[in-house]
């Protein structure tokens, strides 16, 4: 049968320790306080007796010393005893918090172990883990509205594809050119699942954070971007400006130009009928706006979201997978930018990245 010590772990193991912490200082003191008296007693020969003879045993000085020994014995399982139970009692909620905390897994983050009473380390350790229990929660939901939408995302274009060949299949009368037309819609699918599986990329790839930096200039990072997005701007009749001075700093240059074209394109993609988007670039810091639709400073917040958009409107591939201000924010955490996204009053977005 297991003792103590192996069936409790850690906290046992603690608590013996805490106990020789108690019962240590005060037997030494007991030590101390019984052996003085003892030390002080002289044993001296008989009277009358020769200068050699040797000394003759105190009767008292042998009943003193038994009883001290009798006194440190009967002392010292007071003392553990004594030490065992206060060094229980003092780690009877660090039990309750490791019992609790070993309980709380995937399933059911949702416990926390509650505010207590006392004002102590241990009420900040349940604090503590309280708030991580609550981020934990947090990061689990948003995984699974994650891969849920992701599934939906790529399961969509799938099923088109498969209703469009069986379809070409299944009519008898089908000529060359309509089995061509079916094939190229059946390409102009896998051109948008290609373009998501990009986009989780490199959200995926943003999100686990950098792998090197090196110098790099948003404004040249900018104007490539610009140059890339000249036609798209032009066809969807959003005017471009901007103001590119030298913005020197460091991080992937491969990231921030995704970062940069998600803003653009996500700029242009939700713009207006003859509206405008502005790129501005200072030292480390980078800021795209743009005219478009009011957005409400409520919903900021959630279209940093992956797969949101304004309104709780489903994604349509066309208008792309709501995921570039989700990259932007990943990217910007990625490089511990600072990111700001505010509303404009005559709608549309003002969005900041300040590198550090």
């Amino acid at each position: 049968m297991r003792g103590p010590l192996s069936r409790t772990g850690i906290t046992w193991s603690l608590r013996g320790r805490l106990t020789l912490l108690y019962a240590v200082p005060f037997l030494l003191s007991a030590v101390v306080l019984v052996g003085i008296p003892i030390l002080q007693t002289r044993v001296t020969a008989p009277v009358g007796s020769a200068s050699g003879a040797p000394p003759v045993p105190d009767p008292y000085l042998e009943r003193l010393f038994v009883g001290a020994l009798l006194g440190l014995a009967a002392v010292s399982v007071v003392a553990v005893a004594a030490g065992w139970l206060v060094a229980g009692r003092f780690l009877r909620p660090l039990r309750t918090i490791t019992a609790t905390a070993r309980d709380i897994s995937a399933s059911n983050l949702h416990r926390r172990l509650g505010p207590s009473r006392r004002d102590d380390e241990f009420a900040r350790l349940s604090s503590t883990l309280d708030e991580l229990f609550a981020r934990l929660e947090a990061a689990f939901e948003a995984q699974r509205r994650f891969v849920a939408n992701a599934a939906h995302e790529l399961r969509t274009p799938l099923t088109a594809e498969r209703t469009l060949l069986q379809v070409a299949l299944a009519d008898p009368d089908a000529d060359p050119e309509t089995l061509r037309a079916a094939c190229r819609d059946v390409l102009s699918l896998g051109r948008a699942q290609e373009r998501l599986i990009d986009a989780l990329l490199t959200l995926a790839t943003s999100e686990q954070g950098l792998t090197h930096r090196e110098p790099l200039d948003l404004a040249t990072i900018a104007a490539g971007v610009l140059d890339g997005r000249a036609d798209a701007a032009k066809e969807r009749g959003v005017r471009v400006e901007s103001d590119l001075a030298a913005a020197p700093t460091t991080g992937d240059p491969r990231l921030v130009e995704s970062l940069v074209a998600n803003l653009v394109d996500n700029a242009i993609r939700h713009n207006v009928p003859d509206g405008w988007l502005r790129v501005e670039t200072t030292p480390a810091r980078v800021v795209v706006a743009n005219s478009g639709p009011h957005v409400a400073a409520a919903e900021i917040g959630r279209l940093l979201e992956p797969f949101q958009r304004q309104g709780a409107q489903r994604v349509r591939h066309s208008d792309g997978y709501g995921l570039g201000l989700a990259i932007v924010r990943a990217i910007a955490n990625a490089h511990a930018a600072d990111l700001t996204v505010h509303s404009r009053p005559d709608g549309g977005l003002d969005v900041t990245v300040t590198f550090p």
